[in-house]
């Protein structure tokens, strides 16, 4: 239904036209008890764009072994695959001219021959004595098997009918099934409407250049009604979602709340929510009022993942990253043509450069126009680590056209994704929503976060709408603060300490603030994916 030969514009639309098949399909597993059908099924119905690219750069070690001249043209069929769908021409067939016509028709010619070698390439693996599950959908028992330590995974599901959790624990041999009664995709879609109004009323849709105010209406009293108008704020959809969906969930899994005095990690959770809920932070769902706050920070150090899939596969391939390129680039774009001005983004950069040289790290900054997109792309091969602080812009018609703005163009997806980063580690997006994603297309994770991962970053910071400048600042000082303080002793950067990284730094920017609408909306875009 949505193959390899068709152009990446084609294959969206088709999702868009079947994105209800995956959650559907869940809930009715689990109306019959088998979780483990659910969670095979929703991991073969989301995403499929990202899963087709991910299949495209599968390591081949071990076929390699038993059949080298297969392997290899395996790789070359998906090398230009790949490049196909980073570089799918815009251009229809209709309202161009001639040569543009003839290049549409030749490209899909070459895409439906490619697919066609493709698929006759696995059938011919699938054929080889212990490879019959070549590049087949994980069953249940392989997801579980290479779930990482130190936390859960958890799945939640939401059609029109039920809602449900599935919660994944590394050493259970089966998922652990929370169903969640009060939660409605009606209710869902309402969250995500006033989220969305929220938004727009304040205009949280670039990288504001002042502070964020900290008053606005009186904070209701936890012992009243809860009137409409506090229903529809954000503190009400936060709410919500602690009701309805987060404390159920903890319940279940009798997670401590832990305060200052507490000893110990806390522990990770991977949250992979499907449809509208896709799109609402359910890592910030908690109470907020001025007496305090009860939340999910309280409890756990909050991750996104787009599937399962794509986190479990970094622990099965999990690879060293060549030395020679470990290290940290940073770059700001404060200004841009055609977008307000954010000189908060180089003094952004400058401190985290000055901290990483402190530690004797390997670092490059570049500001403005002292880096073309070219010369970015370039860079990105040869650090692990990317900082960017700029203005982005996505593209919900054409998802690899999503952008980084920089001064002399623009640096999309498809550019970084065609540069196969073999080594990249944490990509840091401190641009305005980088994590947005949309609604028509909410099981397919079309924003530049899930791409980045997709590019091949194991972790990525970004942010769900619009970030205040001084704030962007602050928690990018404290987040790389607390990576120093836990780098190794030849002081590489490493950022698999990332999420604590950003909890940490986000539970400061909180204590600076109080728990009014405007304040929430300070520090709640900030999320964290991958592993």
């Amino acid at each position: 239904m949505v193959d390899l030969d068709q152009s990446l514009q084609r294959r969206y639309t088709q999702i868009r036209e079947v994105s209800a098949m995956a959650p559907e399909s869940a809930a009715f597993a689990l109306s019959v008890g088998r979780a483990d059908k659910a969670l095979e099924w929703l991991e073969q119905g989301r995403c499929l764009v990202w899963s087709q690219l991910n299949h495209l750069r599968t390591p081949l070690d071990d076929l390699r072994v038993r059949d080298a001249s297969l392997a290899q043209r395996i790789a070359d069929v998906s090398k230009q695959l790949e490049q196909g769908v980073a570089a799918s021409p815009r251009a229809s067939a209709q309202g161009t001219s001639l040569p543009d016509r003839i290049l549409v028709e030749d490209g899909k010619r070459e895409r439906l021959k490619l697919a066609k070698e493709w698929e006759d390439l696995l059938r011919t693996v699938r054929d080889i004595p212990g490879f019959k599950a070549f590049l087949k959908p994980s069953p249940c028992s392989d997801i579980l098997s290479n779930l990482p330590e130190g936390g859960t995974v958890i799945v939640i599901n939401i059609d029109g009918v039920r809602a449900d959790a599935l919660a994944l624990m590394a050493g259970l041999d089966e998922p652990l099934h929370i169903p969640l009664p009060n939660l409605t995709l009606e209710k869902a879609f309402m969250y995500r409407s006033r989220l969305t109004a929220q938004l727009q009323l304040q205009g949280m849709r670039e990288r504001e250049l002042e502070t964020l105010d900290r008053s606005m209406r009186p904070v209701p009293n936890r012992n009243r009604k809860r009137s409409r108008l506090d229903e529809e704020s954000v503190r009400g959809v936060l709410y919500d979602l602690w009701v309805e969906v987060v404390k159920p969930i903890l319940d279940m899994l009798a997670l401590p709340k832990r305060d200052s005095s507490s000893k110990g990690m806390l522990p990770r959770i991977w949250w992979c929510p499907t449809g509208p809920l896709s799109l609402l932070p359910i890592h910030a769902a908690g109470i907020y009022d001025e007496q305090g706050s009860h939340c999910v920070m309280d409890y756990a150090v909050s991750s996104y993942t787009p599937t399962v899939t794509s986190l479990t596969d970094r622990v099965k391939n999990h690879r060293r990253i060549n030395q020679g390129v470990v290290g940290l680039f940073l770059t700001s774009q404060p200004k841009v043509p055609g977008a307000a001005e954010i000189p908060g983004t180089s003094r952004e950069v400058e401190a985290a450069y000055s901290r990483a040289r402190q530690n004797r790290a390997r670092a490059l900054k570049l500001v403005g126009d002292d880096v073309t997109v070219e010369e970015c792309l370039d860079h990105l091969e040869v650090y692990s680590n990317v900082h960017l602080a700029c203005h982005a812009s996505q593209n919900v018609a054409e998802p690899l056209e999503s952008r980084f703005l920089f001064h002399d163009g623009s640096m999309t997806l498809g550019m970084i994704i065609q540069r196969n980063l073999k080594n990249a580690d944490l990509a840091f997006l401190s641009a305005c929503q980088t994590s947005t994603g949309d609604e028509q297309l909410s099981n397919e994770s079309v924003h530049l976060a899930a791409g980045m991962l997709a590019a091949g970053y194991r972790r990525v910071v970004a942010t769900m709408w619009s970030i205040g400048d001084q704030h962007a600042t602050d928690v990018s000082s404290d987040f790389y603060e607390y990576l120093w303080r836990r780098a190794d002793v030849d002081d590489r950067f490493d950022g698999s300490w990332s999420a604590y990284a950003l909890h940490e730094a986000i539970q400061k920017l909180r204590n600076r603030l109080d728990n009014s609408e405007n304040s929430l909306l300070a520090w709640v875009p900030f999320v964290h994916f991958g592993y």
